[in-house]
């Protein structure tokens, strides 16, 4: 288990290393750079716009430029953003938890509601449930992200509650700082909820159905129908025997769940005004601060990695008979 561990951990390395020489090409191509709409200014001089390129190594070609990236992210320095005017490695890292947060919530809800209607619906097979649930899922997976997002903020705009309402984009309040640590916890959760609900949408129709599908079959497998002859409650067959296999196959699509919601939340976080790393890639992309751009495809593949890592992990947890000693 532990050498599994080492070499995925290990496989990490030429997958970021291609990654990020595969970003910084494609932005080589791309015509003109940051310091173009800096020469359209009048009061900076070419001599200026010369030293600056020179400084940060926009002069050279893009593998010099990449070598120099390179060597500043071994020594723990993701570079200068020359669109923020801030050190790279800090704004990272920033929207990276931004980004994390959103994720990681939406996870939780799509597992965490998805689950137990798929149980509810394959137990309650060909009745008023398992029909509504069909439903559900089908306008879940009908719904595109940029739709249900612009949905999600004509809601937050025109329906007010007397006592709760949803704010329309940001992470936090203008008095954020201002408030006891308390109220700064509760003000992101409520920032959090509706974009963290609207991520999960699709993919909780998905992991629905999937559970459905995949419990019916077990159901049917002759070790659940010895169970029941056995004399075994119904309940206990479900729950012991049938689900832990069942889940089995959705633990191994874990990590393109994960890779499902990051995509989805570079829509969600820029249509919704979240400060995230999707919305950040974008701004850096416009913006043509190359450096950035490559540190945010990197953070984002790293992230995605993670989970399929993640996910390898709880399905050897899950399924004893799996043994990952390759």
């Amino acid at each position: 288990m532990w050498s599994f561990v080492l070499k995925r951990l290990l496989h990490m390395i030429p997958l970021l290393l291609g990654v990020s020489l595969l970003t910084f090409l494609l932005m080589s191509l791309a015509p003109g750079d940051y310091f173009t709409a800096l020469s359209q200014n009048p009061q900076i001089s070419p001599t200026t716009i010369a030293h600056l390129k020179a400084q940060y190594h926009l002069d050279k070609p893009w593998y010099v430029q990449y070598f120099y990236w390179f060597n500043s992210v071994l020594h723990g320095d993701f570079g200068y953003s020359m669109a923020y005017k801030i050190p790279a490695t800090s704004l990272i890292f920033q929207r990276l938890w931004n980004t994390f947060l959103l994720s990681f919530f939406a996870l939780i809800i799509a597992w965490g509601i998805a689950i137990p209607l798929g149980v509810w619906a394959a137990v309650k097979k060909d009745t008023w449930v398992d029909r509504s649930c069909s439903l559900f899922a089908f306008v879940g997976l009908s719904v595109p992200d940029v739709l249900l997002s612009l949905l999600a903020l004509w809601f937050a705009a025109t329906v007010h509650f007397r006592y709760f309402w949803f704010p329309v984009g940001g992470a936090q309040s203008a008095l954020y700082d201002f408030m006891p640590p308390v109220q700064q916890f509760w003000d992101r959760a409520h920032h959090l909820i509706l974009p963290a609900i609207v991520l999960a949408a699709s993919d909780l129709a998905g992991i629905m159905r999937r559970m459905r599908s995949c419990l019916l079959d077990t159901l049917r497998a002759e070790y659940v129908t010895a169970a029941r002859a056995r004399g075994l409650g119904e309940g206990w067959v479900v729950y012991k025997h049938a689900l832990r296999n069942a889940i089995n196959p959705l633990l191994t699509i874990f990590g393109y769940s994960l890779a499902a919601l990051l995509s989805g939340a570079f829509i969600v976080e820029n249509i919704m005004a979240w400060p995230g790393l999707g919305r950040l890639t974008m701004e850096a992309f416009f913006a043509k601060d190359s450096y950035l751009v490559v540190d945010c495809v990197v953070m984002a593949t790293a992230l995605l990695v993670i989970g399929n890592f993640i996910a390898d992990l709880l399905l050897a947890w899950s399924d004893p008979r799996i043994r990952l000693n390759k």
